[in-house]
């Protein structure tokens, strides 16, 4: 019969991963704020723009979660100032002007977007983050404040442009981004992240201008959502594609160098549906992993698998905090930092075998 004190020698020289379950440290801060886990999911108006969903994602484990989008058009049309918008300067702009939306394609207005703020904020423990998706400057500024006053922890600044004018440069286009954010910057207080696309000429230095101008956070990558044919209406129609796991790749490599590059949050968008995923972005570097089409295909509930999932394989590979793991495998970090770069295309063009 093996006494206490033989037991106790057992246990210590069993391995770490068949000992007693230790402490493990989920926590991540994203935007000055301290998150339980780095589990958020997007701006999706299926799944935030009810209260009742939110609390759902909380009970589920989300860390926090970002509203769906109030749209610079729903601004427009909130002060009458449409048919405007739509004759001034058709010419340069015509695919963001010809093509509005109707007032009954929205769900709901901008002041119900921010009593819904206001809701899940006496709802949830979790911190709310607002979005505002648009490109121009516009009414972005009045309604950022509203956003703060409402009770927003954060803002994330959705900017999907996509310019077709030949005569805008990408210095104009730059300056417009920049000038959005340093716009909304001034007028606020709490924290704001700018989610951009990757369809820079160099992206390592746009990330930088917003930098300096105040961006507390970049949120990488927005999806441009791309218009299909319906060949027997002959209509150019909307046609929303989920994104599958193949769409991280991009966000991946540019969070991996931008980690140590920039001192701002980072937020990995795009593709994140399994643990896997979430944790290949963390060691790239990234603050928070967002999470979109997985929830809209499995429901909020996937949240809590995932967390398991990522509990288990930190366990399994001896890692006890989000922390230790995050930016591991960074390009600073990288045993083969040229990885991220051209070296890589190279080495993939010729290591593929029919």
């Amino acid at each position: 019969m093996v006494g206490e004190s033989g037991v106790a020698a057992a246990l210590c020289h069993r391995s770490p991963r068949h000992q007693l379950k230790k402490f493990m440290d989920l926590s991540t801060t994203y935007l000055g704020m301290k998150l339980r886990t780095p589990l958020v999911p997007s701006a999706a108006q299926p799944l935030t723009e009810n209260v009742d969903n939110i609390k759902r994602m909380e009970d589920a484990g989300a860390a926090a979660v970002v509203m769906h989008s109030l749209f610079e058009e729903q601004l427009s049309l909130e002060r009458r100032e449409i048919f405007e918008s739509m004759t001034q300067g058709t010419e340069s702009f015509a695919e963001a002007l010809t093509y509005f939306p109707e007032p009954s394609e929205f769900h709901i207005g901008p002041e119900v977007y921010l009593q819904n703020i206001t809701k899940a904020k006496a709802a949830v423990k979790i911190p709310i983050i607002a979005s505002l998706n648009g490109s121009t400057p516009g009414g972005w500024v009045e309604y950022a404040q509203k956003i703060e006053q409402a009770g927003a922890d954060a803002i994330e600044l959705n900017i999907y442009w996509i310019p077709t004018d030949p005569s805008l440069t990408s210095i104009r286009i730059e300056d417009t981004y920049v000038e959005i954010l340093k716009s909304v910057k001034q007028q606020v207080s709490i924290p704001v992240a700018v989610k951009l696309s990757p369809f820079f000429t160099n992206f390592a230095n746009m990330a930088r201008r917003l930098e300096a101008v105040g961006a507390d956070g970049l949120t990488l990558f927005n999806r441009f959502y791309q218009p299909d044919m319906d060949l027997e209406s002959l209509e150019v129609t909307p046609n929303i594609l989920l994104s599958t796991p193949m769409a991280m790749r991009v966000p991946l490599r540019w969070i991996a160098i931008l980690r140590d590059q920039l001192g701002l949050s980072l937020a990995a968008t795009s593709g994140i549906h399994r643990a896997s995923d979430a944790i290949k972005m963390l060691m790239a570097g990234a603050d928070v992993t967002m999470m979109c089409s997985a929830l809209l295909r499995h429901g909020v509930k996937h949240i809590t698998t995932v967390e398991n999932e990522i509990r288990a394989w930190m366990e399994e590979h001896d890692y006890e905090s989000i922390e230790q793991l995050q930016g591991s495998m960074s390009q600073k970090n990288c045993p083969d930092p040229a990885a991220f770069e051209r070296a890589q295309y190279m080495r993939a063009v010729s290591s593929y075998h029919p």
